[in-house]
């Protein structure tokens, strides 16, 4: 910064008193302009999109960022006839503080999510590539889902009986260290300018000659930290079963790990999966429901927002295909295979491998009989924990799908210590406000440092960093 702005500057805090001053943040008559980065504790059963709406919602009539708003607004002002006309739809979010995220988190996970704000959204490339990140999950064994979670459909069954702490301790070190890993179906990376999830949810193929790639990634610290066994805890499996189409196409995907074609025959049978898809959605167009089947298509209208119709075989072995993570491993087919009287009958259905959970006589949903495990682990970005699940299940015999997810770290913002809770907005900008500002010139303090410092040291820095998965 020139002499002339130091001294403007100092004039203006001589003549307008505000806090400490913070470099980086510049001043206004009605108060500082704050922007940056902070992070926010998400909470469950919202998507990463809606907390940025409930956010701008406290601050755009706040006083902490009317200065920031006003801002804006002048620069608008003071614009050109024509660069007005081209702003024109920009200008009228003008009542919305400039916010996105770092990386998006599930509706179902929690933890911290990165908010850039103002200038703050041009660092948040940092946060979705070069990071690490730390996580909480709890694997439930015995059943795998379309979506790798709770939250989607059972595509298939296996027994879980043999599963052992000691068991998945021992597969968990297969997939510490760098490798590589192919992101699922249910992902918001982009084809075509349409996310994967986009896809799968409208049941239509990826387009021609292309194949999601894996890309790498590095377990730093993978560990168990809690184990429980089946009918102590308070996971369930999903209560929707996958249509008859999403489970042969699933199976044609993992015969060795979902047991092949279904045992059971019905009208689908000797039908491919495509056959099948086709037949179905000639009789849906045909009047809006099946002729085989009413409750089938109604389950499917239904659940056409909530998880995804039904996958093309371009899509499904792509979703569930098990990828190892650790350079060098060899295929899961080695690990130790569950004992013989563990196994599924050849001619039982196969939900008799994963009973479902009836409720007893007081309504009461019974306890999930399988078991369950808490891991923490830290990654670099681009990593996919259902993915790592999904791939653990199959390790040690069975199927497995995430229950719970909390991103307890990214980069240097650490629950609990300097991350806002999701509450604290609701009790008003007297609650929020100094901890958002403390947050926001904690931020740009830490930046300037950076940016005071010479481009070697900063790699080295990183270096160590990295080491100790702490990347700021």
């Amino acid at each position: 910064m020139g002499g002339r702005q130091l001294l403007f500057r100092s004039l203006k805090q001589a003549i307008h008193p505000t806090s400490k001053p913070v470099p980086g943040i510049a001043t206004t008559m009605s108060g500082p302009i704050l922007e940056g980065v902070l992070a926010i504790n998400k909470p469950p059963g919202i998507s990463s999109a809606q907390v940025i709406r409930d956010v701008q919602q406290q601050f755009n009539p706040s006083k902490l960022f009317r200065p920031w708003l006003d801002r804006e607004r002048s620069k608008i002002e003071n614009e050109s006839h024509n660069q007005r006309q081209k702003r024109k739809v920009k200008s009228r979010k003008l009542r919305d503080v400039k916010m996105g995220h770092g990386g998006t988190l599930d509706p179902m996970a929690t933890g911290v999510l990165i908010l850039g704000i103002g200038s703050g959204t041009k660092e948040l490339g940092h946060f979705t590539t070069e990071c690490t990140k730390s996580y909480e999950a709890v694997v439930l064994f015995g059943a795998a889902t379309d979506t790798y979670d709770t939250e989607g459909k059972i595509v298939g069954r296996k027994p879980y009986d043999h599963v052992s702490r000691q068991a998945v301790e021992q597969a968990l070190a297969k997939f510490r260290g760098k490798g590589t890993q192919k992101p699922p179906i249910f992902s918001a990376l982009r084809v075509q300018g349409k996310r994967l999830y986009e896809y799968a949810r409208e049941g239509i193929p990826l387009p021609e000659g292309f194949e999601i790639k894996e890309r790498p990634v590095d377990v730093t610290e993978l560990e168990l930290t809690e184990w429980y066994p089946g009918g102590t805890h308070n996971w369930r499996w999903p209560s929707t079963e996958a249509e008859s189409a999403e489970k042969n196409l699933a199976r044609q995907a993992l015969p060795d790990q979902l047991g092949g074609a279904s045992p059971k025959k019905d009208a689908t049978e000797g039908e491919t999966g495509e056959a099948v898809l086709k037949r179905k959605r000639s009789e849906l167009n045909e009047g809006g429901a099946s002729t085989t089947d009413g409750s089938s298509s109604k389950r499917l209208k239904v659940n056409e927002d909530a998880s995804s119709d039904e996958p093309t075989p371009d899509i499904m072995p792509a979703a569930i295909k098990r990828l190892s993570t650790q350079e060098g491993a060899q295929p899961d087919t080695e690990v130790a295979q569950p004992p013989k009287d563990a196994e599924q009958p050849a001619n039982s259905d196969a939900k008799a491998a994963v009973p479902l959970q009836d409720e007893d006589t007081n309504n009461k949903p019974k306890p999930c009989p399988a078991p369950a495990c808490r891991l923490k682990m830290t990654v670099t970005s681009g990593f996919y924990v259902r993915s790592l699940i999904q791939d653990l299940g199959v390790a040690v015999g069975s199927l497995a799908c995430m229950s719970s997810l909390v991103r307890t770290r990214q980069s240097d913002f650490q629950l609990p210590t300097n991350v806002l809770q999701y509450d604290e907005l609701q009790a008003g900008e007297d609650v929020w406000g100094p901890k958002v500002q403390a947050l926001l010139e904690e931020w740009n303090e830490k930046k300037n440092a950076r940016d005071s410092t010479p481009q070697g040291e900063q790699t080295s820095s990183k270096v160590a960093d990295a080491q100790t998965g702490d990347v700021k």
